[in-house]
């Protein structure tokens, strides 16, 4: 039986119960679980090292939205 998730929201999000965030959760140290929260059902999993080095690219600017 799979433990139920327990879903953060980014503190970036609008608050409240809106459906504007990224939310994440673990149950393991080495799975992580994220999923937008208007399609809460599509969820993608990955280890600590990659998600942090998308943080890192984010912050640092070295990712850019792509072109309209």
């Amino acid at each position: 039986m799979n433990p139920a998730l327990h879903w953060q929201k980014s503190s970036f999000s609008e608050g409240g119960d809106g459906n504007t965030c990224v939310e994440l959760a673990a149950i393991e140290a080495e799975l992580i679980h994220l999923r937008e929260s208007d399609t809460p059902a599509t969820r993608l999993t990955t280890t600590p090292t990659p998600l942090t080095q998308l943080i890192l690219g984010i912050k640092s600017g070295r990712l850019s939205s792509p072109p309209a």
